[in-house]
């Protein structure tokens, strides 16, 4: 029997540990599995010399995240004060070392009904948003799409069930009425799920250097900063006045209309993005998901925003 070796099929162990961090080698280690991922597997580890997590990366993806582009992003990102310090960063082995982010809570879908935390929220999306970095990938929603419907052809993954072309099709010609230029991005987030945010615990601020992380930046990139609000509800899902409060928080009230208009012009591009993504990780992932029923739901809710968008402001798409 051959024995596993590569890290992704094998659970973290002390050793493993030794030979990531060999300046830690002959002190206690305390490994502990973070659940939550859905691409990689995710663990902490504890010593003496520190508390980090160890991102080890998924299988194949490599086809849609540049990890070069992740570790600089993470540098960049946590010279702003919005994501914690990378720690290593070791492509050859497949892992990502940051930081781990203690004292804090980590936001769940039913946080954003709570309006208190709207200021913090909004203030960090915001900060990188007019943060001025300059990120290496270009996220262009409709290419991305495109981009993930070509990878799901060449996997041969036939799903007859779905209208994936013709969704496409509204899709170009939603952008087209977008039209905003790849020189008006910002940097952007593009996986806001509640999940990512982490709220720092009052009493610990003194050692922080904001009240509010993000984490899992695989995805980032210069994008309309519309589409990261945009893919934010999609994943938290909440009632139109929560949406509305957030979106005045995030602009401070100012260009309201503009900015909630641009966001709802942009609902079903990352819905369509991660519906693709998520057949891909189908055909792909051996990590254990309900990829299918995930993938269907954000199918559903992008064909509903479609229609949202016609009833709404009489967009024909």
């Amino acid at each position: 029997m051959s024995t596993p070796t590569r890290l992704l099929d094998q659970e973290l162990t002390p050793q493993t540990c030794y030979e990531l961090l060999p300046e830690w080698k002959g002190i206690d280690i305390r490994i502990t599995q973070l659940s939550g991922g859905i691409t990689n597997k995710l663990y902490r580890v504890q010593s003496d010399k520190g508390d980090y997590t160890v991102r080890i990366y998924g299988d194949k993806t490599d086809l849609f995240i540049n990890r070069d582009h992740e570790a600089q992003t993470i540098r960049e990102m946590s010279k702003i004060g919005v994501c914690s310090s990378i720690i290593k960063y070791l492509p050859e082995k497949g892992v990502t070392i940051v930081e781990f982010i203690d004292d804090c809570i980590v936001l769940t879908n039913d946080h954003f009904l709570d309006s208190s935390l709207y200021p913090k929220i909004a203030g960090t999306i915001r900060k990188i948003h007019t943060s001025g970095v300059r990120l290496p990938r270009i996220f262009n929603p409709l290419v991305e799409v495109m981009r993930m419907s070509a990878i799901l052809n060449r996997l041969n993954a036939d799903y007859p069930e779905f209208e994936i072309a013709g969704t496409i099709d509204r899709l170009i010609k939603l952008s087209s009425i977008i039209n905003i230029p790849e020189s008006e991005y910002t940097a952007c987030h593009n996986d806001l799920l509640a999940d990512n945010f982490i709220l720092i615990n009052e009493d610990a601020l003194h050692k922080y250097d904001a009240p509010m992380y993000i984490i899992d930046w695989e995805y980032a990139g210069m994008a309309p900063m519309y589409y990261d609000i945009a893919d934010m509800f999609q994943e938290i899902l909440v009632p139109r006045e929560a949406e509305k409060q957030i979106v005045a928080a995030y602009c401070e009230n100012q260009n309201f209309d503009h900015v909630l208009y641009h966001i709802d012009l942009f609902k079903p591009f990352p819905d369509i993005y991660w519906f693709l993504w998520s057949l891909i990780q189908l055909n792909i992932s051996k990590i254990e998901f309900d990829y299918y029923s995930y993938g269907k739901t954000k199918y559903e809710n992008a064909i509903a925003n479609l229609k949202f968008l016609n009833k709404e402001y009489g967009i024909p798409v």
